[in-house]
């Protein structure tokens, strides 16, 4: 009895995280997702390219495709954290996007700043046309979506955005690194350059993915997370 009344106040509070989160799932292999995977694979790529700059390297180009892949080039830096960034940094990065709208009232601000960053970045680096239509495009919706209309969907967004990259990122790291071992990915050149080997890496990558889920959730969510559309926005 008390195992039901705990389900029923976990659906209660957290109903609309779940609704979320089951429909990414069942539309995931649709066309309805694959805008949601790029902008991932945006935050996979951006990773890669803020820690090349942390640790005194420089990006030459920054590149994401229709087909959800992606390339960042740089020069210098330190290769280990870089070529390590991708996967977990795009987690850390969704789920900080999750908490914030999860914890705090900012999420105009945090949904500006993150469609600045990307406008930016298609400035600063991207020269192919998808991935220069995509970034600014979103980036500048983002903004109009922040300055425009009221903040629980700013949130809205942010959830996910948040919730996407949370469950895309275990999967691409599974899928990339374990099931298709043998394609060049960012664990197979880590093997490549420091030893071990792409499954090693990637079951590494895997095991801290699924820890820093366990912990955003376990202690980001508190009893009730829902929205309330009802009320003031301002």
């Amino acid at each position: 009895m008390q195992g039901q009344s705990a389900f029923l106040n976990l659906l209660k509070g957290h109903w609309q995280l779940i609704l979320i989160t089951g429909s990414v799932f069942l539309l995931w292999n649709t066309s309805v997702v694959i805008p949601l995977k790029i902008l991932t694979v945006f935050l996979h790529e951006l990773s890669h390219a803020v820690t090349i700059l942390l640790t005194g390297g420089s990006v030459e180009s920054f590149s994401i495709s229709p087909q959800q892949g992606g390339m960042v080039i740089g020069r210098g830096g330190n290769r280990f954290l870089s070529l390590s960034a991708g996967y977990l940094g795009s987690l850390v990065l969704g789920m900080v996007l999750l908490i914030l709208a999860l914890q705090t009232k900012a999420d105009r601000a945090v949904l500006a700043v993150f469609g600045g960053v990307m406008c930016l970045v298609a400035v600063l680096y991207i020269r192919d046309l998808f991935a220069l239509v995509f970034c600014v495009g979103t980036g500048a919706a983002m903004i109009a979506t922040a300055w425009y209309l009221r903040r629980e969907v700013s949130d809205l967004v942010l959830r996910v955005i948040g919730l996407t990259s949370v469950i895309y990122v275990p999967f691409d790291i599974f899928d990339d690194t374990i099931r298709r071992s043998g394609m060049r990915s960012d664990a197979f050149m880590l093997a490549e350059e420091f030893g071990g080997t792409t499954m090693m890496w990637g079951g590494v990558w895997l095991v801290l993915s699924g820890i820093a889920i366990y912990l955003c959730l376990r202690y980001c969510l508190g009893p009730d997370s829902n929205l309330h559309f009802g009320q003031a926005t301002r």
